[in-house]
């Protein structure tokens, strides 16, 4: 379990540049609200994550593929409430800096996404 959560963290880190370039793009240079670039940011890594744990970090090559992905999308989904919902309360509510806020939630979030995926979808 720890080689794949070490698998896990390092293709989190992929998807953090992905999740941090789409909502930096989304939220500074198309000016979107900040939770809506934020989502999309998150999901846009999701997507790229689901990939990469599938082929490499779990070997989950066995299985539907597309009924794996709508699970890992739904585990995503929450893990963005938990992620939103940090970034509420740390950005909005304590007045954290936005992007170390998100940076925190996102450290949250992978224990969320690899507990959830390990024992429950790959």
């Amino acid at each position: 379990m720890i080689v794949k959560f070490i698998r896990f963290c390092i293709v989190g880190g992929s998807g953090v540049f992905v999740d941090f370039g789409i909502t930096w793009l989304f939220k500074e240079l198309m000016h979107f609200n900040k939770y809506i670039a934020n989502a999309m940011g998150f999901l846009c890594a999701a997507t790229s994550n689901f990939f990469l744990n599938r082929m490499w970090t779990f070997q989950g090559t066995v299985g539907d593929t597309s009924t794996q992905y709508l699970r890992f999308l739904l585990i995503s989904v929450i893990g963005l409430g938990i992620n939103s919902l940090t970034v509420f309360l740390l950005h909005g509510k304590i007045k954290w800096n936005f992007y170390l806020s998100k940076l925190f939630a996102t450290g949250v979030v992978t224990f969320w996404n690899f507990f959830m995926n390990y024992f429950f979808n790959f």
